[in-house]
């Protein structure tokens, strides 16, 4: 009799035991669905765009898109090698990250062979937003030149969610950020001024607040020489009479023709006597800025900070 029922017993026990397994099997297969199915749903310029939680097979157009998820260690399959890669991102010229076309001319078949998960684009490709949507999501990432912090800071946090990187984000946000006040403790007591201007292919152009190197103004805090400059992608033509009417304390300078392997050298533009007689000659504050932050990348967490370091030692 007793060994009956401590027979029924373990049987009991056996069938509570299975029940428990499976349901825990259960549970975690739905929550490992759940996972797999998580999405985030990102506002960008060009539309709205539902996103799969950590991608595979990420394809990167936007260098300062793949600066920041260099940065965070954010693996990628994709970039665009058809154009200048800067020399700090130079790791992916390397065969194990294809190359899915120039800036301007992504090669869709290429990306289509990849199967992303997520394609990251900016200003260049935008034209082509439509058809590589229907690839795989994609995202706007381009920096309002006119709201800068704010749109740089929203890029930087939106990878961040999608990749779960938020809290590497929040600290290196906050580490610019205080990099900006410490510059900006500098430039509100200087009352120079200073001028943002490119040089390409022997010609001149100048960048006023609100334009594509506005943040130098805006957010840097550098005082404007002229603030009239309408605002603009590709600047305002200008003259060395114009340099050296409006003479700025502080002359900025990004050599377009270095950054994408031309012969002329901004250095010897400007070397005459119509800018050697403004004051930022005078007083060598000529600041030749890195081109392939300034001109190619930009708008990601390791260019923002060389960006700070740049002005800073041109006002100093």
């Amino acid at each position: 009799m007793i060994k009956k029922v401590l027979s029924v017993f373990l049987v009991c026990l056996l069938a509570v035991a299975l029940t428990a397994c499976g349901s825990t099997a259960s549970g975690e297969k739905a929550s490992g669905s759940a996972k797999k199915s998580e999405t985030i749903t990102v506002k960008h310029e060009l539309g709205t765009t539902k996103v799969p939680k950590n991608p595979k097979n990420v394809v990167v157009f936007d260098f300062g898109a793949l600066e920041t998820l260099d940065k965070l260690g954010v693996p990628v399959k994709g970039v665009a090698k058809g154009s200048a890669l800067p020399s700090y991102l130079s790791k992916y010229k390397d065969s194990k990250y294809a190359n899915v076309g120039g800036l301007k001319d992504p090669d869709f078949e290429k990306i289509n062979a990849l199967k992303p998960g997520l394609i990251i684009i900016s200003g260049r490709q935008s034209s082509a937003y439509k058809e590589l949507s229907k690839i795989a999501p994609t995202i706007y990432v381009g920096i309002d030149d006119a709201h800068y912090m704010d749109s740089f800071t929203k890029n930087a946090e939106t990878l961040g969610k999608i990749f779960g990187k938020e809290d590497e984000v929040g600290k290196a946000l906050d580490s610019i950020n205080q990099s900006i006040d410490d510059l900006k403790a500098i430039t509100s007591k200087d009352n120079k001024k200073g001028l943002v201007l490119i040089s390409t292919g022997g010609k001149l152009s100048a960048f006023g607040p609100g334009s594509r190197y506005g943040l130098v103004y805006d957010v840097f805090g550098v005082k404007p020489v002229d603030d009239q400059i309408k605002a603009s992608t590709h600047g305002q033509k200008i003259t060395y009479e114009y340099i050296a009417k409006k003479n700025p304390d502080y002359l900025f300078v990004v050599d377009r023709d270095q950054a994408i392997g031309g012969d002329t050298k901004a250095s010897k533009v400007l070397d005459n006597d119509l800018v050697n007689g403004t004051k930022a000659a005078k007083s060598k504050h000529i600041v030749y800025l890195d081109p392939e932050i300034w001109y190619l990348s930009g708008g990601g967490l390791l260019s923002m900070e060389d960006m700070i370091k740049e002005v800073k030692a041109g006002i100093e």
